[in-house]
């Protein structure tokens, strides 16, 4: 691995993300354009209809081009085997960004639907397009909105798209990490986990959502049987970071 892959401070585009937290919690992008980027980078360079590639592709663009936020290589082994132990027909994540979370889902379970909800429709187009690319569009929905926007964008999945009591598989949170907690209770009032239903939550280390940590020790035995993964963040080997995934026990 080279430096810059490991030391990820030696990069201008790390270095920048430093300037501009307050673009990734109000438009989900880091503002510099490398969202938009990385989409012409997967469609001029990946392979149409090779989800393989279209990852792998990501992935480089990442190492080489400019850090994305997505889950990454490393963690995403992680997020593949969660999904592979739920088995889901109906998965669900937090956080859309590019794309590259819902495709590694999709990859790991070919039979399920998987929904994606999203607060930027700048970050659903760009994921609709990899996506597409990617040749899994007729099975990722992007649903634009937020769980916390008092229930609109929870009963749009209610009313169109057929979520309902003890139909959620498989849930991945990743998005604003003071949302995991409240999200996550809401998801719960709606009662759509099933006892064997598996939640995985990413950067609970860093940038840290110390209160679903807390949460979820708290629940052990209880509500949620939770092992807490230890890793990295995405795209480098420096910075360690916690990946929590847990079983709904009911």
């Amino acid at each position: 691995m080279s430096l810059k892959r490991r030391m990820p401070f030696l990069r201008w585009s790390v270095l920048r993300m430093a300037t501009v937290t307050r673009n990734i919690t109000t438009t989900g992008q880091i503002g510099d354009g490398r969202e938009a980027a990385a989409v012409d980078y997967v469609l001029n360079n990946a392979r149409p209809g090779d989800i393989d590639d279209v990852l792998a592709t990501i992935d480089r663009f990442a190492y080489e081009k400019s850090l994305l936020i997505n889950v990454g290589d490393e963690k995403g082994l992680l997020l593949d085997a969660a999904v592979r132990r739920a088995a889901p027909t109906l998965a669900l994540e937090l956080g859309t960004y590019c794309g590259y979370s819902a495709l590694r889902i999709a990859r790991a379970a070919p039979a399920a639907r998987v929904y994606s909800v999203e607060l930027a429709e700048a970050n659903a187009a760009n994921a609709r397009q990899i996506w597409a690319h990617a040749g899994v569009a007729d099975r990722i929905t992007c649903v634009v909105g937020t769980v916390g926007d008092g229930g609109r964008t929870l009963d749009a999945l209610t009313v169109r798209h057929g979520f309902a009591a003890g139909a959620l598989d498989f849930l991945f949170i990743d998005h604003d990490k003071d949302a995991y907690l409240p999200d996550l209770q809401s998801i719960l009032d709606r009662g759509w986990l099933h006892p064997g239903s598996i939640v995985v939550a990413d950067n609970v280390k860093v940038p840290g959502a110390p209160r679903y940590r807390e949460y979820m020790q708290a629940q052990q035995g209880r509500r949620f049987e939770t092992v807490e993964h230890k890793t990295h963040v995405e795209y480098q080997s420096l910075i360690h970071d916690l990946v929590l995934e847990s079983k709904f026990l009911g």
